[in-house]
């Protein structure tokens, strides 16, 4: 697949999609929303692929929505077609993909593109890595169906309320970034465990994401209640023979 403003590999079952408008912080435009929205509708029919990673070209992850091209739609549109035009959809196509995510977190993370990483499953960063939840600063309103449910409601609301930069080493602390390391381990780190995941059992991969977001409206009974069917009737549990082959060829011999 060819696109202009992102860019696509596979590797060992891990997909890696780079934002790629590096002279512009990979700002976030249109295409770039759409482009996005038509790999992950491939990446998640597509057998292959158990894992989607989310990195940005040069220096940033992403610096958030393209100001310039807002503005001029805003010049150019109505309030009723601007509505319209809204694109989210794609924001939350990531919160809801099937298969697991990770943000490769390379550098600032601003605005929308916020939205975005808070929108991934795992997201691993390095010293470069920032993020700023700017929306109230501009008169908007955005990220509170994503952040709460990574860092807990109190955070959540200092970061949501105040929009203030977010350095790594808190980001880290408050449970933003799964991992933090040096830079040029980065990507070595993120790919280490995209293809982990993806080496496990990938109907159960996909089955856990699938409980653990439903999960987050349930009662502790109904999330057990809900396991159970799932693990009865959707994604059986592997029979011994096939869930544990390495332990039972060693015939009880101890691990090396």
């Amino acid at each position: 697949m060819a696109y202009e403003v992102i860019l696509t590999k596979v590797e060992d079952g891990v997909a890696l999609i780079t934002l790629n408008r590096p002279d512009k912080l990979n700002a976030m435009n249109r295409q770039m929303m759409s482009e996005i929205k038509d790999v992950l509708e491939h990446y998640a029919a597509d057998d292959e692929v158990a894992c989607v990673v989310f990195t940005g070209a040069g220096r940033a992850f992403s610096a958030g929505g393209d100001i310039h091209e807002q503005r001029e739609h805003d010049r150019k549109y109505s309030q009723e077609e601007l509505d319209k035009m809204r694109t989210y959809g794609p924001l939350h196509d990531i919160g809801v993909f099937p298969k697991p995510t990770i943000g490769m977190m390379n550098g600032l993370c601003y605005g929308g593109a916020s939205v975005l990483g808070s929108s991934l499953d795992i997201r691993i960063g390095c010293e470069d890595t920032k993020f700023r939840f700017l929306a109230a600063a501009y008169g908007r309103i955005n990220a509170t169906w994503t952040l709460p449910n990574q860092i807990g409601w109190p955070m959540a609301k200092e970061l949501l309320f105040s929009g203030r930069i977010v350095e790594a080493d808190e980001c880290y602390r408050i449970g933003l970034l799964n991992h933090l390391v040096p830079r040029e381990y980065l990507y070595g780190k993120t790919m280490e465990l995209a293809k982990t995941i993806a080496g496990n059992n990938r109907q159960t991969i996909q089955g856990i994401k699938v409980l653990l977001n439903k999960h987050k409206t349930l009662s502790i009974e109904d999330q057990f209640a809900e396991e159970r069917h799932f693990t009865t009737h959707v994604v059986r549990g592997a029979k011994a023979e096939d869930a544990f082959p390495e332990f039972i060829a060693r015939k009880g011999r101890p691990l090396q």
